[in-house]
């Protein structure tokens, strides 16, 4: 054990983490204290070496081109010998499974390059990082602009019930108690609500009706390609516009090979991986924000520091944590310096780990496994309290 799960949970914190409705689940990592940090932003700066907020464009560039590259490369590939080759059905369908799974995995390590133009941490020109940002999110059926907007307002409320904007937890009164035990409990159940999450999570589910929003966000429109949303200012709706006219412009090339080659080449070589990078991003937003130890802050008890601390780091293995540009093992220092380029991340982490102490939240539970346990275990927080941890039975 760790010395932060030590501390983290000393004896006179349990009644009040269990106030907060807190939980151990075997396996998981303990929660962070419950009190504000005695730390502030200016100690964490004040720590990491100044060049590690010196943005490369040429190195930016470079990691852009490779990971174009290896995406063509894919792309060709699969089309050579899936397609070209006479190959045995079982064989094909085994090659375009692989596919699948590397090209949205790159794919998805594009969509990073893409928000970290988005924060503009990929150079020091605005104008680059729009340019690139917009190029790499279009391709992926991401409106740029739109989604830059709104994931701001996620990091200025990283960790509020009321105003996260995406992630803010269900309450108890948000989530009727419809279901049985038997139900709510079933493996069967809990699969059917990851595949729903994995296929739908970001495309519907976030994009156009922002279901894990809060609840002010509920009542009103919520929607990335609308002008109108509550999202934007009156101001920002130009570039809403534009992020729809840069998506349909690759939703018509998509229409004329689909037109001209057909459906299913398409979808193989570009829909499917797409949906596999869509499924990422489920995946790691919704891991880096929510698990059965991680608080949620409600009115006067949530601050930006402690609420960006409420964030989690995980490892999806070496090989992807490069493929997915660190976006995944350095998500806490991402939170609290978000212009930090990812070639960097890792240094300037290094520098704070030692000050952030017990409130440093890593994960080294299996992927698949924390997922489910997210899953199972984390439906609601209680109406009331200003700390609150994930519960379980919505008919308890």
């Amino acid at each position: 054990m760790s010395p932060r799960q030590k501390t983290a949970t000393k004896m006179e914190d349990l009644p009040e983490l269990s106030k907060a409705g807190y939980a151990h689940v075997d396996g998981a990592p303990k929660p962070p204290p419950m009190a504000n940090p005695n730390f502030t932003v200016a100690d964490l700066k004040a720590a990491i070496p100044p060049h590690c907020f010196e943005k490369d464009t040429l190195r930016g560039f470079n990691v852009l081109f490779w990971n174009l590259f290896a995406c063509a490369v894919l792309f060709y590939g699969a089309y050579v010998v899936l397609e070209l080759m006479q190959l045995p059905l079982p064989v094909k369908i085994l090659g375009y499974m692989v596919y699948w799974y590397v090209q949205g995995s790159y794919g998805m390590g594009l969509w990073v390059i893409a928000h970290e133009c988005g924060h503009y941490g990929f150079s020091n020109s605005n104008i680059i990082n729009d340019i690139v940002g917009a190029f790499c999110h279009s391709i992926l059926m991401t409106p740029y602009h739109s989604w830059q907007i709104t994931h701001k307002i996620h990091h200025a409320n990283t960790g509020s019930c009321e105003n996260d904007e995406v992630y803010a937890p269900f309450t108890r009164s948000d989530l009727a108690p419809t279901w049985s035990d038997l139900v709510e409990d079933s493996p069967t159940y809990n699969l059917y609500r990851i595949v729903k999450m994995l296929l739908l999570g970001w495309m519907p589910g976030y994009l156009i009706v922002n279901s894990w929003g809060p609840a002010k966000y509920r009542t009103t429109t919520a929607n990335h390609f609308n002008p109108d949303s509550a999202f934007y200012l009156p101001k920002e709706r130009s570039v809403v516009v534009l992020s729809n006219i840069e998506c349909l412009a690759v939703l018509a090339v998509t229409g004329y090979f689909i037109h001209n080659y057909g459906f299913w080449l398409v979808f193989n070589l570009y829909l499917a991986p797409l949906l596999v990078t869509n499924a990422y991003l489920v995946i790691i937003t919704y891991l880096n924000h929510t698990d059965t130890f991680v608080p949620h802050l409600r009115e006067d008890g949530w601050n930006w520091l402690h609420g960006n601390l409420c964030t989690v780091d995980r490892s999806f293995g070496k090989w992807l944590d490069g493929v997915l540009h660190r976006v995944t093992d350095t998500h806490v220092l991402h939170h609290l310096f978000p212009k930090i380029p990812h070639y960097h991340a890792a240094e300037a982490f290094e520098a704070i780990k030692p000050i952030l102490g017990d409130y440093y939240l890593r994960d080294e539970t299996p992927i698949l496994l924390a997922l489910w346990r997210s899953t199972k275990f984390c439906k609601y927080v209680d109406d009331d309290g200003k700390v609150v941890f994930y519960k379980t039975k919505i008919n308890s």
